[in-house]
């Protein structure tokens, strides 16, 4: 008789609860492979718009669709069972009104079952997150570097690095946390901003290049495991390069297949066993 362990999927209420609890660990994701490998050890798994340029080697994040957004994300999602998925809303979904934020998250949720939305702004964009809230739909807040504003911003630069910026973004936290957010990314700010602002709000921040103080951390699968081909950014640790196992692996296929040593016998069908073999 076997037994059947249900898994059950974190929650965003769970999320928040973390906070000075236990540090949230959250990746990227947004094929099912990846995703079945992350799930058991992360606690929140991303599918960032960053999938414009890791996976479609876009020059940025701002040309990749809600429809394929949301098919990443759903793949994501039929591909796990324990972590809490979020999911990007792209550029030029939300920002034109609240009204339609919530037609594009809401259209996002349908088509790909994730638990939540990501969504880049200041303050000007808190009455979105809390009209979104207020019906519904769970918002992750992220302030700092937004890669969606890289062409106003003059590239991915860290940021309050001034006291001016430094309390506009220190403001921003605070406009999102008041709107109902359950969590705020802060990506590329000054150290001692990121552990000001976590240790102000009520609700967890989520580290990118920010603090170690912060109530977790996030990164780009790709740039932790080698895949990037590129240089690691300042604030990721390349913890295994995978890369280089996938070319040699690549190498030794493409050898043996040049070399005729594969495929064998025992890999083709409606071969005949030979007398003496098992």
């Amino acid at each position: 008789m076997s037994i059947h362990t249900e898994v059950k999927r974190i929650s965003v209420p769970q999320l928040m609860a973390y906070k000075g609890e236990q540090k949230i660990a959250s990746l990227t994701a947004y094929s099912a492979p990846f995703a079945r490998l992350l799930d058991e050890h992360l606690d929140m798994i991303l599918i960032g718009d960053s999938t414009a340029m890791v996976g479609y080697d876009m020059p940025s994040t701002l040309a990749i669709t809600l429809e394929q957004m949301a098919a990443h994300a759903a793949a994501v999602v039929r591909s796990t069972r324990r972590a809490c998925i979020i999911v990007d809303m792209p550029f030029g979904s939300y920002q034109e009104s609240p009204s339609q934020a919530f037609q594009s998250a809401a259209r996002m949720l349908a088509l790909s079952g994730v638990a939540g939305v990501k969504m880049e702004g200041g303050a000007a964009l808190a009455p979105t997150t809390e009209f979104l809230v207020e019906r519904g739909i769970p918002v992750l807040a992220h302030v700092g570097l937004m890669p969606q504003y890289v062409n106003s911003m003059g590239g991915f630069k860290a940021q309050g690095m001034t006291d001016e910026s430094a309390e506009r973004i220190y403001n921003d936290a605070l406009a999102h946390e008041k709107a109902g957010a359950f969590g705020l990314v802060l990506e590329g700010v000054a150290e001692g901003l990121a552990r000001r602002i976590t240790e102000d709000v009520s609700i967890p921040t989520i580290g990118i290049g920010a603090s170690p103080d912060c109530d977790g951390q996030i990164l780009v699968t790709e740039d932790i495991l080698g895949l990037t081909g590129g240089r690691i950014p300042k604030f990721a640790r390349q913890f295994a390069d995978v890369g280089a196992l996938i070319s040699q692996a690549v190498g030794q296929y493409a050898e043996e297949v040049r070399s005729g040593t594969f495929p064998a016998l025992e890999n083709c069908f409606g071969v005949k066993k030979q007398a003496g073999q098992g």
